[in-house]
């Protein structure tokens, strides 16, 4: 048996990796007071693009908070008195119930991957944190069709409604920021993907994308 090759890693690659850790950090919790300097002084190139707009947006938002007021925040958005304003889980966006079909599907491909929950988290899978922090690490360790198949199965399909949700929110300030960020930095990967999809068949019966073959 022939041992897998290690994927080649670029710039560009360890970069979105870093962004998706990032936005799953904002979604696991309120953000801490490191993180909270991180992005307040972050380094944002001025290209006049829209997602270099929202990130000079995420900056000056974080200057102008505090970690007391970001708990609160994140509070009344995700977790709320019975229940947040957004439930942010893949099972909910796709079927409108939680814990369904979606979450047992997804357990199985990170079965398949290697992955498992950590004991002391209690979240579901589908958690946009959860998948956020499993697509940076697949981005490092794994190859790309396996890349293409998790996110077209378990992400494409609603991340879009989701921080367009998080962006209009009503009790979202700094939250507003991030989900706009998110927003462009995931139709940003849907273009990537996309593109790779177009090299990396998928199966129909299941959506996991398939090793090409060498010619």
């Amino acid at each position: 048996m022939t041992q897998q090759a290690q994927p080649m890693i670029t710039e560009n690659d360890q970069l979105r990796a870093d962004i998706y850790q990032i936005i799953a950090a904002l979604f696991r919790a309120h953000p801490s007071q490191d993180l909270l300097d991180f992005l307040s002084g972050i380094e944002v190139e001025q290209d006049g693009t829209d997602i270099a707009q929202s990130w000079n947006a995420v900056k000056l938002a974080a200057q102008n908070s505090s970690t007391d007021t970001l708990e609160d925040e994140y509070f009344d958005l995700f977790i709320g008195v019975g229940r947040g304003e957004i439930l942010p889980y893949g099972s909910y966006y796709i079927t409108g119930s939680l814990m369904d079909k979606p979450l047992a599907l997804l357990r199985q491909d990170l079965s398949q991957l290697g992955y498992e929950r950590e004991e002391e988290v209690k979240e579901p899978e589908d958690h946009i944190a959860a998948l956020c922090e499993v697509m940076g690490a697949l981005l490092l360790d794994a190859p790309k069709h396996q890349q293409l198949g998790f996110f077209q199965r378990h992400i494409s399909g609603w991340i879009e409604r989701f921080c367009n949700d998080v962006a209009t929110a009503k009790s979202a300030v700094f939250y507003a920021t991030v989900g706009q960020l998110a927003g462009q930095f995931f139709a940003r990967e849907a273009v990537i993907y996309e593109e790779l999809s177009l090299a990396t068949p998928v199966a129909q019966d299941t959506g996991v994308a398939t090793q090409p073959k060498a010619s």
